[in-house]
């Protein structure tokens, strides 16, 4: 199913495209849209499994026999910018990698998301946002994505982010990097940073001084400065022909990245 709700919002000359991950919907972008939109024109949209769409169920029915895959991600987001008319994107555990779980740890986690999802999410939604309790409106607005999933369609895009592996195309991606990394994130801790780094040909590691897995929620203000930084050098390599591309860590998997072609000044981050 391609995504949902498909929106722009601003009018620059620049255009950046905003995709939100596991549990989440666009409104995980909603504290840093008013300042990026002010100099540039912003897409966002749902994917199919936010329950943004309206009916959950009938979705989940449909789809019910739907492998997900990270490609057919990718495949659906370049046939929206298409659509929406936007071209030229820029993209954004073994012996020598620990990532953020174990094994043990990961099959017990999907078995409780397949028996009970909800009692998962919410044990899951203030740990992965950190420090819920002084930032509960950030707590509030993930717990309400995470409840619309449904749990046929949690279990399956649990499994295929928490088991899948796309280290192999780290080595691929061609554009220059920001790795965004949340000093307190317990799905993705230091070393992944480091790790995608440390892997791709040319990548910067900034890291934000913030609990959670989603700094633009909880720290909108620092992430804020790191993307303004990063839009004016993007801006200085699209005069060159080159370009920028943002990545946030998507849990230990490295599920985020995938591979690029520099064709111009349009900025996806996720």
């Amino acid at each position: 199913m391609p995504p949902l709700n498909p929106r722009v919002v601003g009018c620059g000359e620049r255009t950046l495209v905003l995709s939100h991950g596991y549990g989440g919907s666009q409104a995980i972008w909603d504290r840093v849209l008013p300042h990026l939109a002010e100099t540039n024109k912003v897409v966002l949209f749902d994917w199919d499994f936010s329950g943004g769409g309206g009916d959950g169920e009938k979705a989940a029915a449909e789809e019910e026999e739907e492998e997900y895959t990270f490609e057919g991600f990718a495949d659906e987001l370049v046939a929206l910018m298409e659509e929406m008319g936007v071209s030229g994107a820029v993209y954004i555990n073994s012996d020598d990698y620990e990532g953020g779980f174990d094994e043990p740890e990961i099959d017990a986690m999907l078995a409780t998301i397949s028996s009970d999802f909800l009692s998962w999410a919410k044990g899951f939604v203030p740990l992965i946002v950190g420090a819920a309790a002084d930032n509960p409106s950030a707590a509030e607005t993930l717990a309400r994505t995470f409840f619309a999933m449904d749990p046929r369609v949690a279990d399956a895009l649990a499994r295929m982010i928490f088991l899948g592996d796309n280290r192999g195309v780290l080595g691929r991606v061609a554009a220059p990097c920001t790795l965004v990394h949340a000093s307190g994130d317990p799905a993705a801790p230091p070393c992944v940073g480091r790790y995608m780094e440390g892997r791709i040909g040319r990548a910067a590691l900034v890291t934000v001084d913030s609990a959670g897995h989603f700094p633009q929620l909880v720290a909108p203000d620092e992430m804020l400065r790191i993307l303004d930084a990063v839009l004016a050098e993007e801006e200085e390599a699209a005069a060159k022909g080159g370009g920028v591309a943002i990545v946030m860590e998507e849990r230990g998997s490295l599920a985020a990245v995938g591979e690029v072609e520099v064709k111009g000044d349009i900025d996806v981050a996720t």
